[in-house]
């Protein structure tokens, strides 16, 4: 059974900082792409990293520049390093296999002064 468990979000102020992380299990997790995305209330949902099994990473426009995708196959998890944080990223975060549909339950990531 493929799992997906997402943690690290938090409250945070503007230009703050917070890491993520998904933990996975079920699958060979070396083996796929996995990707970011998030929802914010009101705002249709988008996907704003993802890096491939070889590494290679994507960033959305609106997090380029201040986001980190990064992942440790030996563990199975990747991460979303977020920095310089602003009100509009304020929303549930979730992990997802490239090319499914977010499985886990988020982390909420609420930035707000």
């Amino acid at each position: 059974e493929v799992q997906l468990v997402e943690s690290g979000g938090g409250l945070v102020q503007p230009g703050g900082s917070l890491r993520l992380s998904c933990i996975t299990s079920g699958f060979t997790f070396s083996n796929v792409g996995m990707k970011w995305g998030r929802q914010a209330p009101g705002k249709v949902f988008e996907w704003v990293a993802s890096i491939s099994s070889d590494s290679s990473t994507w960033y959305a426009d609106s997090v380029k520049g201040r986001f980190t995708i990064s992942r440790d196959n030996p563990k199975s998890t990747v991460y979303l390093q977020l920095t310089s944080l602003e009100i509009d990223d304020t929303a549930m975060y979730f992990c997802s296999i490239v090319n499914q549909a977010p499985q886990g339950q988020g982390t909420q990531v609420t930035v707000s002064s």
